[in-house]
């Protein structure tokens, strides 16, 4: 059970102690007491905090099944508040998440339905979750895959990430291949890992590392970043499939049947 939820659930409930504990104090009655006309002041009602503390304690130690309660009410309302920020940023931003002009893209480009991986060359689900795009877009001849960079995994990652968007933009034909190739190549993806790749498929050494210093690159990762903080993206792979964020390589057919439900909803009203 998460401590942080059990630790405001507990915090919420003594609150509420107190209040009642308060009220009713507030609200006793007592003697009036006049002299001479003069209506004396009623001295404040003293709350005795430790014996809330006591009752609550002994309540949750009798009912321990409420702060599953009210962890699952918590946890419901967070999920809630996540989504609606969600779904703000995927319509304010929808630029930027499906047609970034330094995003890769697989799949069909005119693809009626799009699907945004966040990724990075070093995260062994993406290199699971490739086989489940190469999949789908077999299959599907109108779907398109928007292949967002996102190295999150170390100073490996960062600079094969750097490699392969200086690649993208002198050899964009090539960068699908390119893209299998490092992302399915064994041990880390590394700098030099990527410059090789690059080289077999047609970049020019000097070329490729004069357009690795292209600032618009730094650029691009900082937007990217952005993004998924905004979407609470925190791990690779992560999807936007229409105004839904997909966590995790769930699989082809998790995928498939969200794309199917995306068509729906653009055919008619969900």
């Amino acid at each position: 059970m998460n401590k942080a939820y059990l630790i405001g659930a507990i915090g919420g409930l003594v609150s509420l102690g107190v209040l009642a504990l308060g009220y009713q104090l507030g609200t006793s009655s007592a003697p009036a007491v006049v002299e001479a006309a003069v209506e004396q002041p009623k001295p404040e009602p003293q709350l005795d905090e430790a014996k809330v503390v006591e009752i609550v304690r002994n309540y949750l130690m009798t009912n321990p099944e409420i702060l599953v309660e009210v962890q699952t009410a918590l946890e419901a309302k967070r999920d809630a508040e996540q989504k609606v920020a969600q779904l703000e940023t995927i319509t304010n931003a929808s630029q930027a998440i499906f047609k970034a002009s330094y995003d890769g893209v697989a799949g069909n480009p005119e693809g009626d339905v799009t699907v945004v991986e966040f990724f990075d060359y070093n995260c062994g689900f993406c290199k699971r979750a490739m086989a489940d795009m190469d999949a789908m877009v077999s299959a599907d001849s109108n779907v398109r895959f928007v292949l967002k960079e996102f190295p999150i995994l170390g100073p490996d990652s960062q600079k094969a990430h750097v490699v392969s968007m200086a690649f993208r933009a002198l050899v964009p034909d090539q960068y699908a291949e390119f893209h299998r190739r490092l992302l399915n190549g064994p041990g880390r993806a590394t700098e030099d890992r990527a410059v090789k790749i690059a080289m077999e498929l047609g970049a020019e050494e000097a070329a490729l590392r004069e357009e690795m210093k292209n600032p618009e690159i730094s650029d691009a990762f900082a937007e990217t970043y952005e993004l998924a903080n905004q979407l609470a993206i925190t791990g690779t792979p992560s999807y936007v499939v229409g105004d839904e964020v997909v966590f995790g390589a769930l699989g082809q057919e998790v995928l498939t049947e969200k794309v199917a439900n995306l068509r729906k909803c653009q055919s008619a009203t969900c």
